[in-house]
């Protein structure tokens, strides 16, 4: 159990997890004995979970040993109300300095949880709420686990750059067998860290019994005593002669190469490994594994990178930078939104779910009108029978969402949010047009990608009322606010745009009200560059696939395909007429969209991805072709020259902005950490630029 416990130089403290131990009398549940009930609080408030560092481990260590001094039947672990334990505490692990230290961490946890698979009696894991990494690994050590009904759960290590490197790698294969413990351990962690429900997790077999909260541990102690009884026995099968592992494996290794454009990351490749490993491994064996895989792992690169943004994107949630005083934000009970249109109509739907107030929607005619406000009243119906929404609650949130063609319905609105085609003079006129219906208080938005915001509000007797409001495609799902002030955006408006925001659940960066914002900004610089390459003779597969090596999901013109060319060349035209000359207008794109083709690939007859011919016909020939590396390092070297000039320009007021607007609205991998830290470690930002974005050791071992 030797480990030096000061934490490295640099690094926060440890919030401890204490686990404290008390008897439970179960001659009440029917068996002679106590239960040594261990609990696992933080002492924080509800809203911490547990986590464990080096002194929290050494504190369940010492309750496991007065546990067992106790001479119980069993020993249980539980949280406090509603939290079991959110795994590793991984605020130091940044600021590792040797190898060795990042073995001793994984040891020390397998030293410790293992006594719970190891102890002479049986143990139980009853798990109350909250269980993630490391605190599903405790439940995993444990004879047998109980899950609160309403508790998440699950292995989020491969997201984060890590693998289970406290017995979950090994234990899990062997207690579920090798294709369900690829699905928790990889396939979920790489679909944006999916988490478990309870009924997920016992139709699995990670859990084996599912309780509802109200009596939750009266009803796991009575389950243990049943299985001290012998009245209640769980069987567990042999994995060992499955025949599914290489199927298995491989389904994993696809997916990786899939999430990450065929890039192989080690985190996903050393979990991988592990699984493998666990059909024939002992404990001893697997879990020094997973020692070594670890330990590796938290020296990489891709992890600190990893764990820069994951905290960048933890903090952001929580902090709007140059927000204005919330307590300024009006009280918002109705919303208008113009357009009915799908951009709209998911706008809609958001906003109804969110803020459950009354949405009306307006467009140029009933037809429209009818068809936005039916797809937002079937899209509840769907949530109903996904069962994500109760009956009682679409019926409630149905009858809030209504349309019209007149847009005096908005008379009574407080935030009237434009979807509307990309045209400024449409935008001016229907601006005008709002001010004459709304009251003085009611907060004008719009959700434009390009245009310039202030110049929707030329004309207006109060031009302080209007914001952007940008929303990324799909709306639900992409977690991106840019929030755009003008130089006339007052505080209160701001404020109310904000409070908005928290309430529809997004991260929010404020923006300069400038060409493009952050995010379409370097896209399109980016993208430019990319089309430019092609139109100067570099065939078209190879200025795709020059950024694949990095781990994009999805190459340049298979995005482009998602956002359509129109809508791409409309924000180049934009920002070539603001920004000038640096963003090329693509004659490829120009001719794409006056032909009507909408993508660079498409589905064969054996359902594989192919170029379409209809766009290879269109490409600039040029003469002038570049290498794969030319384009990827003059797409990069694009980015950080953009990228200076945004901060150059107060765009947005701090590097790490810009960083959580690649990460959310762009897509940017996690494993490359920020985009400006990654220009920092490739030494792209001095060579463009002059100068680091971020000091040195920011995502970096450097």
């Amino acid at each position: 159990m030797a480990l030096e416990t000061t934490l490295p130089e640099g690094a926060p403290d440890e919030v401890v997890t204490h686990a404290l131990v008390r008897d439970v009398d179960l001659n009440a549940f029917g068996f002679p004995g106590t239960l040594a009930l261990i609990t696992l609080d933080n002492g924080e408030d509800h809203n911490r979970p547990n986590t464990f560092g080096v002194k929290s481990l050494l504190e369940l260590d010492a309750a496991i040993t007065e546990a067992s001094s106790r001479k119980p039947a069993a020993i249980a672990v539980t949280g406090k109300p509603f939290i079991f334990a959110a795994g590793a505490d991984l605020s130091a692990l940044s600021f590792l300095a040797k190898r060795e230290q990042g073995v001793a961490i994984a040891k020390l946890g397998h030293d410790v949880l293992r006594r719970l698979g190891e102890c002479d009696i049986p143990t139980f894991a009853f798990i109350n709420g909250l269980a993630l990494g490391g605190g599903l690994e405790v439940g995993l050590h444990c004879t047998y686990r109980t899950l609160a009904s309403t508790a998440f759960t699950g292995l989020p290590e491969v997201f984060l750059g890590l693998v289970p490197g406290w017995g979950g790698a090994t234990l899990l294969p062997q207690l579920i067998g090798p294709e369900r413990a690829v699905q928790v351990i990889m396939l979920n962690a790489l679909n944006n860290n999916t988490m478990m429900k309870a009924k997920d997790a016992l139709a699995l077999g990670v859990t084996d019994a599912v309780f509802e909260p109200a009596d939750f541990l009266e009803r796991s102690v009575t389950f243990a005593a049943s299985i001290l009884s012998g009245a209640t026995t769980i069987e567990r099968n042999d994995y060992s002669q499955d025949p599914s592992w290489e199927k298995a494996i491989a389904t994993g290794k696809a997916a990786a190469l899939k999430k990450y454009g065929g890039a192989e990351i080690e985190a996903p490749k050393r979990a991988l490994e592990l699984i493998a490993q666990a059909q024939k491994a002992t404990r001893s064996s697997g879990f020094d594994a997973e020692d070594q895989a670890l330990a590796d792992l938290v020296m990489s690169e891709s992890l600190r990178s990893s764990l820069y943004a994951f905290n960048l994107i933890q903090k952001k949630r929580k902090k709007v930078e140059g927000a204005p005083k919330s307590s300024l934000a009006r009280k918002v009970t109705k919303v208008g939104v113009v357009g009915a249109g799908l951009m709209a109509s998911q706008l809609a739907l958001l906003m109804v779910r969110n803020l459950k107030c009354p949405v009306v929607m307006t467009d140029l005619d009933q037809e429209r009108v009818d068809k936005g406000v039916a797809w937002v009243h079937t899209e509840l119906a769907k949530l109903v029978e996904k069962r994500r929404m109760s009956q009682e609650s679409a019926h409630r949130l149905t009858a809030l969402v209504t349309g019209s063609v007149d847009k005096k319905v908005f008379a009574s609105a407080d935030f009237v949010i434009e979807a509307i085609f990309e045209e400024l003079s449409l935008k001016q006129l229907l601006f005008k047009e709002l001010e004459e219906i709304v009251t003085s208080e009611c907060v004008l938005a719009t959700n434009t990608s390009s245009l310039s915001v202030e110049a929707m509000t030329q004309g207006l007797k109060n031009p302080e009322r209007v914001v952007g409001f940008h929303f990324f495609n799909p709306v639900a799902i992409m977690p991106l606010l840019e929030v755009a002030r003008t130089s006339t955006t007052d505080d209160v408006t701001a404020a109310t745009a904000i409070a908005v925001g928290k309430e529809l659940k997004k991260t929010m960066v404020i923006t300069k009200d400038a060409p493009g914002f952050v995010v379409n900004r370097l896209l399109t610089r980016f993208m430019g560059e990319i089309t430019d390459a092609m139109d100067e003779g570099t065939p078209a597969d190879v200025a795709d696939n020059a950024m694949r090596s990095i781990g994009f999901p999805m190459s340049p013109f298979e995005l482009l395909g998602l956002v359509g060319p129109g809508v791409a060349l409309h924000v180049a035209e934009t920002l070539h007429k603001n920004l000038g000359p640096r963003y090329r207008i693509s004659p490829t794109m120009q001719r794409m969209v006056k032909e009507g083709v909408r993508t660079f690939y498409i589905k064969g007859d054996d359902g594989k991805f192919a170029p379409n011919p209809a766009a290879v016909a269109l490409i600039e020939q040029g003469g002038n072709p570049s290498t794969g590396e030319q384009v990827r390092n003059r797409a990069l070297s694009a980015l950080a020259q953009e990228a200076r000039m945004m901060l150059d320009e107060g765009v947005v007021s701090t590097p790490a902005e810009i960083d959580i607007c690649m990460l959310l609205g762009a897509g940017w991998p996690m494993v490359l950490g920020g985009i400006l830290p990654y220009l920092d470690r490739e030494g792209i930002s001095e060579s463009v630029t002059g100068q680091r974005f971020h000091p040195k050791g920011v995502a970096s071992l450097a």
